[in-house]
């Protein structure tokens, strides 16, 4: 079978795009397109269409009804390099294949981040793992950066102290901050990536893992283009209701009484108001 490439991910191959303050993504190889996700499907019944346009077609139904096999069959490698705490969340997508720059070999280096001064924001009231949108006065912002930053030169400055004198990396690295940037390489087939990138460009995201998930998700349309169309309607841009919702959406309907409350009232009035808006 032909080695399948697209001259915009041809393009990308190599590139480095800057994501963050010191961080970026690479695709360093990517294996198949659209055209072998067809071929995937195509295998349990012959040839079928051929148009580029008939072939979107198979892929959209493809993603629309969660055939999700197919699309393992096309698989990205990206070079990465993210804080710590970036790489902490990340990780937890545990569908992929990972090798990470080891602190026990490697000498880190002196790369950490620091926030741009718009996203230093105040804890969320009602998202307990996130930033509020509140603004913060420009000199409690400067006060954060500069806290960030002097406790950033300190420990690495500690870090290299320990290494002069001798001690073993894997011990001196210990105190290093999670601002650190790492590196890693980071393979996974289309499907699991958009998986990933379906939590990871959502709002509720930390926002910094949102700016790598962005970039990645350019990557994915060069590969796939009508794969990651399809993703976009049907995913990205669509909502989910549960029955408890649905039938709260036939009584928003009816003009009656919703039988959701707290949070969960919430969040069907949150979709009501993206899928009613002008």
């Amino acid at each position: 079978m032909a080695h399948l490439t697209n001259p915009q991910a041809e393009e990308l191959l190599d590139k480095e795009i800057p994501v963050l303050d010191h961080g970026f993504v690479r695709l360093i190889d990517y294996m198949g397109t659209d055209e072998r996700i067809v071929q995937a499907a195509r295998v349990s019944y012959g040839h079928g269409t051929k148009t580029v346009r008939q072939d979107a077609g198979l892929i959209d139904y493809l993603l629309r009804h969660e055939h999700t096999s197919p699309f393992e069959h096309v698989v990205l490698e990206f070079h990465c390099k993210m804080p710590i705490f970036v790489a902490r969340q990340w990780i937890r997508h545990r569908t992929a294949r990972v090798n990470e720059i080891s602190g026990r070999y490697s000498v880190m280096t002196d790369e950490c981040y620091l926030p741009p001064e718009e996203q230093v924001r105040y804890q969320s009231a009602d998202n307990k793992q996130g930033r509020s949108t509140e603004e913060v006065p420009p000199e409690l912002r400067r006060k954060v950066l500069d806290i960030l930053l002097a406790d950033q030169q300190t420990v690495y400055a500690s870090y290299e102290t320990l290494l002069q004198d001798g001690l073993a990396k894997e011990l001196a690295r210990i105190n290093l901050p999670l601002s650190l940037y790492t590196e890693w390489y980071w393979q996974i087939d289309l499907h699991n990536l958009f998986h990933f990138l379906k939590l990871r460009l959502d709002a509720h995201a930390q926002w910094e893992i949102r700016e790598y998930g962005r970039v990645m998700a350019d990557m994915a349309r060069a590969v796939a283009p009508s794969a990651y169309a399809s993703f976009e309607r049907h995913v990205l841009g669509a909502h989910r209701f549960s029955s408890d919702e649905l039938a709260a959406l036939r009584a928003w309907k009816e003009g009656a009484p919703s039988p959701l409350t707290g949070s969960a009232q919430t969040e069907f009035e949150a979709k009501l108001a993206d899928i009613t808006k002008a």
